[in-house]
């Protein structure tokens, strides 16, 4: 059962044999953590650095360390680097290729440092990578639904509720909906970046070390705030992956909800929008068919992405202080998620910027379904005087009436309609148009066009 004596060598002299094959596989996770290669190295490079400036290895050392690692790093990018699992990882892997190519210094580089910190340290330089990622996909999609509002900002288009007309609104203001939704997934995106912005890098195993060295100066050379101000915290501390995936998780269901009305608004029975042919797939055998397959796909991922939040949380809800090798599955989850929603976040900004709304159809739908109801009601309470209550009452019965003569209410003769009310005037009519209904609806966030374009402005600034 003789096994890799490389792998004995990494873990030093406490096991006289290597691991059982079934052991080596589980224990492995080289399939998937290569992916922070290069922050390994980033961090190595930091951590020799800092060693030798506090006297603890010699500057030849640090610089061998430094500009092997740089070789190693380039294998990698050029995919010519050898990975093995019997190395477990990939802090083992570029350290066991560091040792062939610089020799004995190699050995130098682990001086006041664990896997336990290091693990943690790559894995935050990884995740604050995602989140600036994530950033920059949530402003391009926030931008192009600004775009959307722009062009649409006097279209009128019906609002729902329960997927029943409602109100009149204006295209523009279903847009900026959106946007104040993604905006605060920008927001929690950059919160969480903030939060987690510091290095566990010098925490050790558990307990921090011995040795002079100086966690601020390896902090500041790889861009976090400070080090951490507890060792065990620092090795056991995976909230930031969790703020990570609760973010992706909320920023998803936004991107599905979006992608439901998709769905929904480009079907043939409501005509309110046409998605470009870049993000729409034909059917094998119905010629005729135009699927928004990318729309579902995107609607498809929150499954996924709260899998992966779900799958973290129960990772870590029963694991003491400080490190056990349960965190080991942490970043597959993580992986994943980050992958699914920045490929969300391309495609729904891909099909934004090609949409095109079918704006005779929305104003028709809009003026459908009594849709200009409230606006009557409204009407008799600010000219008639009448106590709200009743003029929901009165509102109510001219909708019987019209419903039952097979007409909208702009269509009922105003004799039928004193005959509910005898004191509605002609005046009346000039609220139950779509076009009037949205205009006036001007308080603050509400649907008037000029109410629109003042909150695209505001969301410009903001993204400057």
């Amino acid at each position: 059962m003789s096994k890799s004596k490389t792998s004995n060598t990494m873990w030093g002299g406490r096991f006289a044999q290597g691991p059982d094959a079934i052991m080596e596989a589980i224990n492995a996770s080289i399939g998937f953590d290569k992916r922070m290669a290069r922050q390994d190295i980033q961090g190595s490079r930091a951590h020799a650095h800092m060693l030798a400036a506090c006297g603890i290895i010699t500057d030849n050392d640090a610089g061998a360390i430094r500009e092997g690692l740089l070789t190693v790093l380039s294998e990698i990018e050029n995919n010519t680097f050898e990975y093995s699992t019997a190395l477990e990882d990939i802090h083992m892997n570029v350290e066991s290729r560091l040792t062939a190519l610089i020799g004995e210094p190699a050995g130098r580089l682990h001086t006041a440092r664990s896997r336990n910190d290091q693990v943690a340290t790559d894995f935050k330089l990884w995740v604050r990578d995602q989140m600036d990622a994530s950033i920059g996909g949530l402003e391009a999609l926030i931008g192009a639904f600004l775009v959307q509002a722009e062009d649409g900002a006097d279209a009128v288009m019906p609002g729902f509720t329960h997927l029943q007309v409602a109100q009149p609104v204006t295209w523009g203001h279903h847009m900026m909906a959106y946007v104040e939704m993604f905006g605060r997934d920008l927001s929690r995106m950059r919160d969480a970046r903030v939060r987690m912005n510091e290095s566990p890098l010098g925490a050790a195993a558990l307990a921090g070390t011995s040795f002079p060295i100086d966690r601020h100066m390896t902090a500041e050379a790889l861009g976090f705030d400070a080090p951490s101000a507890n060792s065990l915290d620092a090795v056991s501390d995976r909230d930031f992956a969790l703020d990570f995936l609760s973010s992706a998780s909320i920023c998803a269901t936004h991107l599905s909800r979006f992608a439901e009305e998709l769905v929904i608004w480009s079907s043939a029975q409501f005509k309110f929008v046409t998605l470009s042919d870049r993000f729409s797939t034909g059917s094998s055998i119905m010629p005729q068919k135009k699927n928004p397959d990318a729309a579902e796909l995107i609607r498809a991922k929150v499954g996924r992405i709260n899998g992966s939040l779900i799958a973290l949380l129960t990772i870590m809800k029963g694991l003491p202080l400080a490190y056990s090798k349960d965190m080991q599955e942490d970043k597959e989850q993580v992986f994943d998620a980050a992958d699914s929603l920045m490929l969300a976040l391309a495609a729904m900004t891909g099909m934004v910027s090609d949409l095109t709304p079918n704006k005779p159809q929305l104003e028709t739908a809009a003026a459908a379904g009594f849709s200009t109801a409230t606006d009557l009601a409204d009407w008799l309470v600010r000219m008639l005087d009448m106590p709200f209550r009743e003029a929901h009452h009165v509102t109510g019965a001219l909708v019987k009436l019209a419903e039952d003569q097979g007409c909208d209410l702009p269509e009922l003769a105003l004799s039928d309609m004193q005959g509910v009310c005898k004191d509605i005037t002609d005046a009346v009519y000039d609220v139950l148009t779509v076009q009037n209904s949205t205009q006036s609806r001007t308080s603050y966030g509400g649907t008037a066009p000029d109410q629109v374009r003042a909150q695209i402005a505001r969301w410009k600034e903001v993204l400057k």
